[in-house]
């Protein structure tokens, strides 16, 4: 059997052996997987793509809206309750 070395980020590692423990496996069982299905299709086994919600632009409105609910010029919504 060959050996297999890589570096991840810590908190990458950390979330990903919580899913393993909920699934029963062990991370080395779930690397085994996505190569095993990496080599029989071919391709990579799920879509890889950029969710827009982390894009720069919004980050920066994101933060800028933070920074206004923090010095308390955040607007008070009133909660509506759905009724029967």
């Amino acid at each position: 059997m060959a050996q297999f070395s890589m570096r991840i980020d810590d908190g990458v590692k950390e979330r990903a052996e919580i899913a393993c423990n909920a699934l029963g496996i062990t991370m080395s069982s779930a690397i085994n997987l996505y190569l095993v299905k990496l080599g029989n299709e071919m391709r990579i086994p799920f879509e890889v793509s950029v969710d827009p919600f982390y894009n720069i632009e919004n980050q920066k409105v994101l933060a800028r809206s933070v920074k206004q609910l923090n010095d308390g010029h955040g607007t008070n919504h009133e909660l509506i309750e759905v009724g029967e």
